[in-house]
């Protein structure tokens, strides 16, 4: 596999720690190459990201005007509380439902035994203390900004959990 090249943007790049060369993005935790189940793009994952917050700024003006000191901060309350409640019961925010996307677990590796009998694996439930602790290290922004080699960002490497695409 060639070697994967970004801007300063991209953070540092961390390879696999397996240490064997892989072929695709997401093939060392067990995910598909591309289609459902593959791992999301950086554009995808910032548009879902996007929607989120509009969405938290519209809930947030029912509780305080527009252009008050406490805005920002009462949006990002919301934010966290949709994000962290949504990921905890439906794997998915609703901008990340928008674009096609869910937080799945990938700690757990492969299911084998559905891949082997011929069926889908249905990704593990991301959980109310992973999902908390996704939201709290998003609101750091600058884990969302340091990526490994999968594309994967510091709070997804630190709950082990992946942002999947689901069409």
């Amino acid at each position: 596999m060639g070697r994967a090249t970004g801007s300063w943007l991209s953070g540092p790049q961390i390879g696999p720690g397996g240490g064997g060369d892989v072929e695709f993005r997401g093939q060392d935790l067990g995910l598909p190459g591309s289609g459902p189940g593959s791992l999301a793009g950086g554009w995808p994952r910032t548009l879902g990201l996007l929607v989120d917050w509009v969405l938290a700024a519209g809930i947030s003006l029912l509780f305080v005007r527009f252009g008050s000191p406490n805005l920002g901060t009462v949006v990002l309350g919301v934010w966290f509380v949709i994000g962290a409640v949504a990921v905890t019961l439906f794997g998915f925010t609703p901008g990340q439902f928008v674009v096609g996307l869910r937080v799945a677990r990938v700690d757990h590796g492969p299911d084998r035994a559905a891949a082997e009998a011929g069926g889908k694996a249905d990704p593990a439930a991301v959980g109310i203390v992973r999902a908390l602790a996704r939201q709290v290290l998003i609101v750091f922004l600058v884990p969302a900004l340091m990526n490994d080699y999968n594309g994967r960002a510091l709070h997804d490497r630190a709950t082990g959990t992946a942002m999947v695409r689901t069409r």
